[in-house]
């Protein structure tokens, strides 16, 4: 007969058996348990907030000036009107300089926060009020310094996106990233702007503008692969305290102007642009692979779609104020979970001329109120005023007060409006309460200290730049060609470069940038005098293309440009502008034309600091040699000094398409022809391997039978430019088994990080032939399975590429990869293992059991069980721990492999004992305690 003892335990050991047993969740399942705490804090203090203060949290507002005193209009706005956040910027005069702007920017930010702080203690003494929420400091820092940066001074100097991209390497942008975010944080900025995940496919190479190399590139994955990258860099470098929103959602690559002027009108579909404008943002929304990847707003563009749902005819109004367009590409799924997590969306400047524009074509009156309220119902959480100024309001501020006033009356007259205002609060909330799970003002301001590690990033900075260079034209066979030698020490060198004039505000004094003189510069600091003598500081000269312009209009006064120019060895043209109406590029097609006796038999040098593609096949010609470096700011002028002087050898690879050179970011992206793809059974991406041709093991049969489905893999496809090929890639796996049923079977896939996958039934005993096509890349490695009821054997060949017909063949006996080898792969990515899993499972399981036995005469029945139960969801905790990829957890993998995972697990379950005997301890003492005497 089973006793009541019995059963609880059968009961106890069928309960730890079920929770040991559950696999760990993903990543993704560890972020909703993360986020819901966040949602909790959020809805509780929405419900604590006054209508008034909900409504003011909506609200990003710009102001004048770099002082917050209780005097000024954003001092009002904060401890009045409750806004949400601020966003500083360089044009509203919020920043000093050149001398001192990080340390006054910190301390305008904490005269901002601390206003919001102590207009808060007034209502402190009610246990109904919502208290002190702190405000979102926002930023846009694309880097490449003016025009598009907005603190030019004191920070480690940072390339711009195009640049990024032009490594390949997404480790390059997480790099940037954190360096971004770790000195965004040290001033206390928690919101930024950025990366733009834009994909330049279509480049504006004859009229227009584009955004140029504010943009990671022009390959749909290439850029999401850079942009996730960037994301994870901000957030690590921050320590999480810094907000990313991608900008320019749902992507404006295709526009062919800036957003801030006009609104732009792109023919897209949405079903091309799931194909392309927003592959990048689902990389960092719903298939983001880690927490860290995954932004945490979109800031919405101001840009128009024609034939979005199918009809041609049909424009849609700015997505931004468009609800319906919204709502689609909101309920798409890549986004829906990201969305009902808290994911924000912003709205891009509201108080733009592009907007003004769209809603006031004729002059007649802009009404903000009405563009605010149009932005929210369109699906916009955070409204982002910007300099927002309604018809005859004699400044912003009074336009914001006015939107504030209006929404106040809406939301108390309008249940649909409330609505609408509530869930875009609880939104914002949520995103304040991941940055600082606590609103305390010392865990909020930032310390001046952390002042002290700006700008001491700029070795990562040389590394991307070296990186970056690449040699547009002509091609590496060819350089050694047409430029033998460096300058040489008796060569005279003339530098031509546009002159930028810069201000950190209205008043602070003049910057100037002269990038002819920075090469200039950086040319005799690595080989003038002292530094290998190999040139003559007074044989170079560097001119602006103004001197040129002047030379060729009237030929006086310049009579040194004409003389060194005419003198000249060495004639070296740095390009920065952006766009297409570039007077370099007119002055540079002016001078080959009308004094082809000021370039005749000389070399001539091109350095596009810019996007690359501007120029034609006609000019291109005109270079001796022409190269892409993408950013100008100083560590790129070093890299422009080497590559000049032969010490460097640039080997990156163009990001975007350049016509000018036939250089197709498609083909170059494609499979390369010339290569053998790896093949392999037995294996599948959801057990990885090591990537090439498997190990020879003749003693090792395979064990597959007629009926059985065996996994086949190629290694890593390359493209062009030896990368990894773009996920989506079609690979067709050709299966011939003539010896067996007489057919040839085709398997079409796509690939998953460069990696082609399938399974396939073996039909009957006999011999198949295995082979893989990507086209343009049509030889791989051919794979032999013999197939025998005892099993069988696979035989590798290795094709020779070659144009001739018969090519020769070597056969290989290839292994199937044991279970070893995939477990040491799994730990070398930090990951866990099926074995991790079941070694884990299985000790949990003993562990608890052994407990429950030794114990039972020493605890009762119910404090048995309970601390069994808390030893086993030690274990499993501490599993979950490093199954989720949560911080530190990958580096105690990848060293320590199952045996970390053991010594975890073991900890995971001591910890779990304590907990159990401690509340044993603390029952029984109050047992004691309550006795009476």
């Amino acid at each position: 007969m089973i006793t009541l003892r019995k059963a609880a335990h059968l009961l106890l050991i069928i309960s730890i058996l079920i929770v040991s047993l559950l696999p760990s969740g993903s990543g993704r399942a560890s972020t909703l348990e993360q986020g819901g705490m966040e949602v909790v804090k959020a809805r509780n203090l929405l419900e604590k907030m006054t209508p008034e203060e909900r409504v003011g949290q909506l609200f990003l507002v710009s102001f004048q000036g770099a002082t917050a005193d209780a005097n000024s209009q954003i001092y009002d706005l904060i401890t009045k009107y409750h806004i949400g956040g601020v966003v500083l910027r360089a044009e509203n005069n919020n920043f000093i300089g050149p001398e001192n702007t990080p340390a006054a920017a910190q301390q305008l930010i904490i005269n901002l926060q601390t206003a919001g702080w102590n207009a808060a203690q007034t209502t402190s003494a009610d246990p109904s009020a919502a208290g002190y929420v702190p405000l979102l400091i926002g930023i846009s820092q694309e880097g490449d310094q003016y025009p598009y940066s907005q603190i030019l001074n004191g920070l480690t100097e940072l390339p711009d996106q195009m640049a990024v991209g032009a490594t390949w390497n997404p480790e390059y942008a997480k790099i940037i990233g954190s360096i971004q975010g770790s000195e965004l944080k040290a001033i206390g900025f928690n919101l930024l702007f950025g990366p733009s995940l834009d994909v330049l496919d279509s480049v504006q190479t004859y009229s227009g503008d584009d955004l140029g190399v504010r943009t990671f590139g022009g390959d749909p994955f290439w850029v999401g692969e850079m942009g996730k990258a960037f994301v994870q860099g901000v957030h690590e470098g921050s320590r999480s305290k810094i907000a990313v929103v991608a900008t320019h959602f749902p992507g404006r690559g295709e526009s062919d102007r800036q957003p801030d002027e006009e609104i732009a009108t792109v023919r897209k579909s949405l079903e091309q642009l799931k194909q392309v404008e927003l592959a990048p943002f689902f990389s960092v929304t719903g298939k983001a692979e880690e927490q860290g990847q995954v932004v945490d707003g979109l800031l919405l563009s101001h840009i128009r779609y024609q034939g979005f749902q199918g009809n041609i005819r049909a424009t849609t109004k700015p997505v931004s104020f468009d609800a319906a367009a919204l709502d689609l590409i909101m309920k798409l799924p890549e986004f829906t979970d990201w969305r009902d997590q808290g994911g924000l969306i912003v709205s891009e400047d509201l108080g733009t001329e592009a907007v003004r524009k769209f809603f006031d074509p004729l002059s007649t009156g802009f009404d903000a109120r009405q563009v605010a309220r149009s932005a929210l119902l369109a699906g916009n959480d955070l409204l982002n005023l910007g300099n927002i100024l309604a018809t005859n309001d004699p400044d912003s501020y009074t336009t914001v007060v006015r939107i504030i006033e209006y929404f106040n009356q809406r939301y108390l007259d309008d249940p649909t409006f409330q609505a609408r205002v509530d869930k875009a609060v609880k939104n914002i909330l949520i995103m304040k309460f991941k940055i600082y799970p606590a609103f305390q003002l010392e865990d909020i301001l930032p310390r001046t200290e952390d002042l002290d590690s700006l700008g001491q990033s700029q070795a990562a900075v040389n590394m991307v730049a070296q990186k970056a260079a690449t040699l547009v034209n002509p091609g590496s066979s060819d350089i050694d060609v047409v430029l033998p030698n460096p300058p040489q020490f008796d060569d005279r060198i003339v530098i031509i470069s546009d002159s930028l004039i810069y201000q950190q505000c209205s008043s602070c004094g003049e910057q100037t940038s002269f990038p002819a003189g920075e090469l200039m510069n950086a040319v005799t600091r690595l080989y003038g005098p002292g530094a290998g003598d190999q040139i003559q500081s007074s044989r170079m000269h560097a001119y602006s293309y103004e001197n040129i312009r002047v030379l060729l209009e009237k030929g006086t006064g310049v009579e040194s440009v004409q003389t060194n120019l005419g003198s000249a060895d060495w004639i070296i043209f740095i390009f920065t502008e952006s766009g297409m109406n570039q007077s370099e590029k007119e002055i540079y097609q002016r001078l080959f034309a009308e004094r082809p006796d000021l370039t005749r038999s000389k070399k001539i040098i091109g350095f596009a600091m810019n996007a690359p593609y501007y120029f034609d096949a006609t000019d291109i010609s005109k270079f001796t040699a022409y190269y892409a470096l993408f950013s100008k700011i100083n560590a790129f002028y070093d890299v422009a000094a080497r590559i000049l002087f032969q010490e460097l050898l640039p080997d990156g690879n163009l990001p975007v398409s350049v016509p000018g050179v036939g250089y197709d970011l498609i083909t170059a992206t494609s499979p390369d022809p010339n290569q053998i793809i790896p093949l392999s059974v037995g294996v599948t991406n959801e057990v990885e391997t090591v990537i090439g041709t498997p190990v020879s093991d003749s003693s090792k049969p395979l064990h597959y039978t007629a009926g059985d489905t065996i996994p086949i893999q190629t290694g890593v496809i390359l493209d062009h430019n030896g990368n990894p090929v773009p996920d989506g890639t079609i690979v067709r796996f050709l299966i011939d088994s003539r010896s067996a049923n007489g057919t040839l079977e085709q398997i079409e896939t796509q690939t998953v990080d460069g990696i082609a996958s399938t399974t396939y039934i073996i039909p009957s005993i006999g011999s198949l032939e295995l082979r893989v096509e990507a086209d343009p890349a049509l030889t791989s490695q051919i794979l032999k399975l013999d197939i025998t009821n005892a099993g069988g054997v696979v035989t590798s060949f290795e094709p020779t590429i070659s144009s001739e017909e018969n090519q020769e063949v070597e056969p290989t006996v290839v292994a199937t990869p044991t279970q070893a080898n995939m477990n040491t792969i799994k730990h070398e990515q930090g990951k866990l293992s099926i074995m991790d899993w079941l070694v884990s499972s299985i000790l949990i399981f003993v562990c608890c059991l052994s407990f429950n036995w030794l114990a039972r005469r020493t605890l009762s029945l119910k404090w048995n069980i309970i601390t069994t139960i808390a030893i086993a969801l030690g274990g499993n905790l501490a599993y979950m721990y490093l199954a989720a990829g949560l911080p530190g957890s990958v580096s105690f993998v990848q060293k320590g492999g199952t045996a970390v995972t053991i010594l975890v697990v073991v900890l995971g379950m001591t910890g779990g004992l304590c907990v159990g005997l401690m509340l044993f301890f603390v029952n029984r003492r109050k047992k004691k305690t309550n006795v009476k005497p």
